[in-house]
């Protein structure tokens, strides 16, 4: 069967997604400058794109990619005119270092990926770049995200996003920032940086803000791992633990929350038999590790107590919803914001009545950082459907299917907006998916 260029196209398409965090990562570690890194993963990309419609999409198009990019890199340093100066400086002393160049290089580039995507991560995340600069770099880089995702993510204009990405790779470079895990009190420095970034990661994988699917798992997948691997480097940071604990109960969800045609299924609605109990189990002991670390419970520590409200509950008429208000309250005094109001409106509905997180919601209308937020518009929808207002509901869900990039959550939207035009009240929100 021949390869059509649209083929070609979702190809590589997909194997950016996948591949692109190591790939860079893997290059950063080696030339030492993050846009040159892109620049050169981006060289592999145009050489797929060329070669594969004539060869063929490869058995393992990553490892094509990062061979496709280590020849480039390899052939840069060759080309170098520093590395011309050096020559000219150096004279035959450098002529034997650089017999060795290469070899080295090239180990270098198939050492382990996990070190070098974790590198990547505290390398984004240095002191030297804005703490907003960081994350939208970061995501950027180990996310895939695209400026508007991550754009949409901060709830940010897209220029302003892209400005900052430009200005830190720039800053970066600039600053001949050393390209390695920090140690002591500079890796402490920059782990709330670090566990922000990976906290967005996960929710772009949980819940992708565009395109076709519900989930984007291999984004869960890799927060959830990186995660992982901090708690044993930090294992005295409750956060870190409460991030994993957070990060372990959600992706517990993760079979449930899509039906057998890609669908959203809704937390109520979810069959709580197909939750991972595993993982349950290990993010309920990262949230035990937290608490006996001691301190005050951080936001995540606090959101992982939530998520394991719902974890605890064997259907959703046991969920505690009194508890998760005053967690909410918690959350919202420790880290204001209109979101955290938003879901602390959810939670009051489903314990004291729909009309009591109408008056909530109706509230943060008027917020401008939620104007373009889709889930103010399908939260209030489902709220007011459940009180009757079934013409105001559908107006709601169909303005949030006109605010939402996920195909997915159009399409829910928009049916939640039809059954209310037939009269009936659809219960449950995307907020608590």
């Amino acid at each position: 069967m021949a390869v059509t260029a649209t083929d070609i196209h979702r190809a590589i398409d997909a194997v950016w997604r996948i591949e692109s965090p190591r790939l860079i990562g893997g290059l950063v570690r080696i030339v030492r400058d993050v846009s040159l890194a892109e620049d050169l993963a981006q060289d592999a990309l145009v050489a797929a794109l060329q070669q594969w419609q004539e060869s063929g999409i490869p058995e393992n198009p990553g490892a094509w990619l990062m061979a496709a990019a280590k020849h480039r890199a390899i052939d840069l340093f060759r080309r170098s005119k520093l590395l011309e100066r050096k020559h000219e400086e150096l004279g035959r002393e450098l002529d034997a270092r650089q017999e060795a160049l290469v070899p080295d290089f090239e180990t270098a580039l198939d050492d382990d990926i996990g070190d070098d995507l974790l590198r990547l991560v505290f390398i984004s995340c240095h002191p030297v770049l804005s703490p907003e600069a960081r994350v939208a770099l970061t995501l950027r880089l180990l996310g895939g995200l695209t400026t508007e995702e991550i754009a949409r993510a901060f709830l940010m204009p897209e220029p302003t996003v892209a400005q900052r990405i430009v200005r830190a790779k720039r800053t970066l470079a600039e600053k001949h920032v050393p390209f390695e895990v920090p140690r002591g009190d500079e890796r402490a420095a920059r782990l709330s940086s670090v566990l922000e970034v990976l906290y967005l990661i996960f929710n772009e994988g949980y819940s992708a803000t565009a395109g076709e699917d519900w989930m984007r798992a291999g984004l869960c997948e890799e927060a959830l791992r990186l995660g992982r691997i901090l708690a044993e480097l930090a294992p005295q940071e409750p956060e870190v633990h409460g991030l994993v604990a957070l990060m372990e109960i959600q992706a517990s969800r993760s079979h449930a929350r899509i039906g057998p045609s890609g669908e959203p299924i809704l937390l109520l609605e979810q069959n709580r038999a197909l939750w991972d109990q595993l993982l349950i189990h290990r993010g309920l002991a990262a949230l035990e590790r937290a608490g006996k670390i001691g301190g005050s419970r951080g936001p995540y520590a606090l959101q992982a107590a939530i998520a394991a409200c719902h974890a605890r509950a064997r259907t959703p008429e046991e969920t505690d919803w009194a508890r998760i208000v005053a967690l909410y309250g918690e959350l919202a005094k420790l880290a204001p914001s209109p979101v955290v109001e938003l879901n602390r409106a959810v939670a009051v509905a489903m314990a004291s009545g729909p009309a009591a997180g109408v008056e909530l919601v109706d509230a943060l209308t008027a917020e401008p950082s939620l104007q373009a937020y889709h889930l103010l518009p399908s939260v209030r929808g489902d709220l007011l459907a459940k009180i009757g207002r079934t013409d105001e509901a559908r107006a709601e869900f169909e303005r949030a299917a006109t605010l939402t990039r996920n195909t997915r959550e159009r399409e829910l939207l928009l049916n939640r907006a039809r059954t209310c035009a037939e009269g009936s009240h659809g219960e449950g929100d995307k907020s608590g998916a």
